[in-house]
């Protein structure tokens, strides 16, 4: 009998991990597809976000060449 509950002890746990990283995923998708709106990304560029993924990947290029050194 204390087999079956640890058995099922770790299975709810499995299933609550999953349900975390299914949660994060669509939260991520989500968010991509208002970011992707052109209406958004206007109103982003107006408040100055504007590109950052643009401005910040050299510096992010140049820290992992540094490193790889």
């Amino acid at each position: 009998m204390d087999h079956l509950e640890h058995v099922n002890g770790d299975s709810s746990m499995d299933k609550e991990t999953l349900y975390m990283l299914g949660g994060v995923a669509l939260i991520v998708f989500g968010a991509g597809l208002i970011l992707s709106n052109p209406v958004v990304r206007r109103y982003m560029g107006q408040l100055g976000i504007g590109n950052f993924a643009g401005n910040v990947l050299p510096d992010i290029e140049r820290y992992f060449k540094l490193r790889a050194m």
